[in-house]
């Protein structure tokens, strides 16, 4: 018998002018992460909403990659006494 476990990340997003923020929420249920990201639209650049939101979006969720890899390490650390490194 396998155990099946869901997380489920919520992303937010913020608009102001050329800036979009993205905050990204998840929630283990023994833990909560939250990464964000930004992107800017540069004047040059043409007005597409959804490619700011596709930036602001990755680049929280690579955020919150280095924090649950870093709290993997701890917590490596913590069972076994030795710290490691854990490769994206």
């Amino acid at each position: 018998m396998s155990n099946t476990r869901v997380w489920t990340v919520e992303i937010d997003f913020t608009e102001e002018g050329d800036n979009t923020r993205a905050d990204a929420i998840l929630e283990t249920g023994d833990a909560r992460f939250h990464g964000w990201g930004r992107a800017q639209r540069s004047p040059a650049d043409p007005d597409v909403p959804r490619i700011g939101t596709e930036i602001a979006a990755a680049r929280a969720l690579e955020d919150l990659v280095r924090k649950l890899l870093a709290t993997a390490e701890d917590d490596i650390a913590d069972h076994t006494g030795e710290r490691s490194h854990v490769h994206p």
